[in-house]
């Protein structure tokens, strides 16, 4: 064996693999630039119920032209929203995954700009909470009118998703600051998420949006995981225990095959690759707040179905498990997510750093320092969707960013 060759050929693998972090680093960025320009205000597939035109001419008032008009705009590959009177604006869910990357470069990066700024804008996520009048702990909810097929849910109305968002970029701005204000309000996000808990025949759940019945997995298993974070810290034993039967009714729905279905509506039969990654980050995420190994299995299955079902060969991300379009960056973002922080091996590790330069190569607008919606067989959507697309682009090359970093420093 030529072991100076051998060297040689791990020289420049490692030579390529330093070119593609650096190129990496600066989408990230470039793509934090564009965001700040626009002052972390965007337009999301969801807000179309926010057009004032729509409201003038009585479409508020029916629920199916509510479901119709959403729809319409969130399918139209030309972005009609100023023409409808749509403005731009923050997302607090949107908000809170920018500050989670913005934790990322910092520790990667330790730059008290990045710092600052997480700061700065988890200070205006506590200023946003719902009305506390209406809502005694600390919730948040989309910044537009939400009409679904399970559930109508009006603008600043709380959810579960948006509060275990909120509530997990609090928490790191408390590790990496101290600051007693933001775990205060995670902790009081934790209670609020409490309140979603529903004993039924079938079995117990959080809610995903409070006075509904609908059980769906992602908003049940990251409610459990919040709730044990913060119950955990909290002390209350009581809590924790309702985390771990909520997380057992999801667990128990897990298909032989590793996969769940969206939710338990008869429309939620669907399977896709973000929502399950969510599934398993969730899980994994409880069980290192409440130190057990209970759905070890679980998530062991739920990460083979994953890595087989939603990857092709040359990194594509799929969205659905039975085809490979729509490419969707949030699908593309939450698979190097899961990808580093549920499976973490040498080979989850390359697969994320292959999707991340595929997504690159396939959805990344250079002249515009931004990713594109979606990426069909035939055409693409570009719209600029800011919570949906840029805020998730952001986290996960931050994220990738910081664990290519750690991983040097450990192998040297």
């Amino acid at each position: 064996m030529d072991l100076s060759q051998s060297s040689s050929d791990k020289s420049v693998m490692e030579i390529s693999r330093k070119k593609g972090r650096d190129q990496v680093g600066g989408i990230c960025d470039a793509l934090l630039h564009r965001i700040k320009s626009d002052d972390y205000c965007g337009y999301d597939p969801y807000d179309a119920l926010n057009s004032s035109l729509f409201s003038t001419l009585g479409g508020m008032r029916l629920r199916m032209a509510r479901i119709a008009w959403q729809q319409l705009h969130r399918r139209s590959p030309i972005n009609l929203r100023a023409l409808c009177a749509i403005e731009k604006a923050r997302n607090p869910k949107g908000i809170a995954l920018m500050v989670l990357g913005l934790i990322e470069r910092f520790e990667q990066r330790r730059s008290n700009a990045d710092l600052d700024e997480a700061i700065r804008l988890g200070d205006w996520l506590l200023s946003q909470r719902a009305n506390p009048q209406a809502w005694p702990h600390s919730a948040w909810g989309y910044n537009f009118h939400w009409a679904a097929r399970a559930f109508d849910v009006p603008r600043g109305k709380p959810n579960a998703i948006t509060t275990c968002y909120v509530a997990r970029a609090l928490l790191g701005l408390w590790r990496v600051t101290g600051e007693r204000r933001f775990v205060e309000s995670a902790l009081d996000a934790g209670k609020f998420l409490q309140t979603l808990y529903m004993v039924q025949e079938e079995g117990v759940f959080y809610r995903y949006v409070p006075g509904e019945s609908v059980m769906v997995h992602n908003a049940n298993l990251w409610s459990a995981a919040i709730v044990a974070l913060t119950a955990s810290h909290a002390g209350d034993g009581a809590a924790c225990e309702q985390a771990l039967l909520a997380a057992r009714h999801s667990a128990h729905a897990q298909g032989a095959d590793g996969a769940w279905r969206y939710g338990e509506r008869s429309h939620h039969g669907f399977v896709d690759g973000f929502h399950t990654g969510y599934n398993l980050e969730a899980l994994s995420t409880l069980q290192g707040a409440l130190a057990t190994r209970e759905f070890e299995q679980v998530v062991e299955r739920g990460m083979g179905f994953y890595r087989q079902a939603f990857f092709e060969p040359n990194g594509d991300v799929k969205y659905y498990a039975s085809r490979t379009y729509p490419l969707d960056m949030h699908s593309v973002a939450q698979a190097v997510i899961t990808l580093l922080r549920v499976g973490g091996s040498d080979e989850d590790h390359e697969l994320a750093r292959r999707v991340i330069h595929r997504a690159i190569e396939r959805l990344y607008l250079r002249s515009r320092e931004r990713f594109v919606y979606r990426q069909g067989r035939y055409f693409s959507n570009q719209v600029n969707y800011m919570r949906w697309t840029q805020a998730w682009a952001f986290y996960a090359l931050s994220l990738y960013g910081a664990d290519a970093e750690r991983r040097t420093r450990v192998a040297q």
